[in-house]
């Protein structure tokens, strides 16, 4: 059989919000808690590593996965955990099998060197693809923008795919 090869990209940002957390004392990143003292301004639990492959998956589908269907599920069910979203996208891949997938995370706090390994096993579970396939860097961008000045996290997301060609 021959194949198709196509790589669509993703992007996701939040910010922090103002003040500490008083509950529990951690972020959602690539469906790992992380540990810090702040929590993301966002609806859901504002995972941007999920979020950013959310998007390059509906890059691939023309499927708004944020902002439509993560939405409904976010606001009008109340499920804020972001792999749900992530394993609803998924489901619209059709033939198309993710090959490989490279995440930039761009940030000053928290580090994200030490969870590199939780964040590449979690994200080899929920995409169904080998860890070794899942590269993740990460940067402070030279506190060039506020990600590096410590204001919140971005993220971009590489997917490639591989479609079947039709005979």
């Amino acid at each position: 059989m021959e194949y198709e090869y196509l790589s669509t990209i993703g992007q996701d940002s939040h910010r922090f919000e103002d003040g500490l957390r008083s509950h529990d004392n951690f972020l959602m990143l690539g469906g790992v808690k992380i540990p810090f003292e702040k929590k993301f301004s966002a609806n859901s639990d504002g995972d941007v590593v999920l979020h950013a492959l959310n998007n390059a998956i509906s890059g691939y589908t023309g499927i708004n996965i944020l902002g439509g269907l993560a939405d409904r599920l976010c606001l009008e069910d109340g499920i804020k955990d972001s792999s749900v979203f992530l394993k609803e996208g998924l489901k619209d891949l059709g033939d198309a099998k993710i090959t490989h997938v490279s995440i930039s995370i761009e940030c000053l706090r928290p580090k994200i060197m030490p969870h590199i390994p939780a964040m590449r096993a979690r994200l080899s579970e929920l995409l169904g693809i080998p860890g070794e396939r899942i590269g993740i860097t990460a940067t402070t961008g030279e506190g060039l923008t506020g990600f590096g000045r410590g204001e919140g996290v971005q993220v971009l997301a590489v997917m490639t795919f591989r479609i079947p060609l039709s005979e």
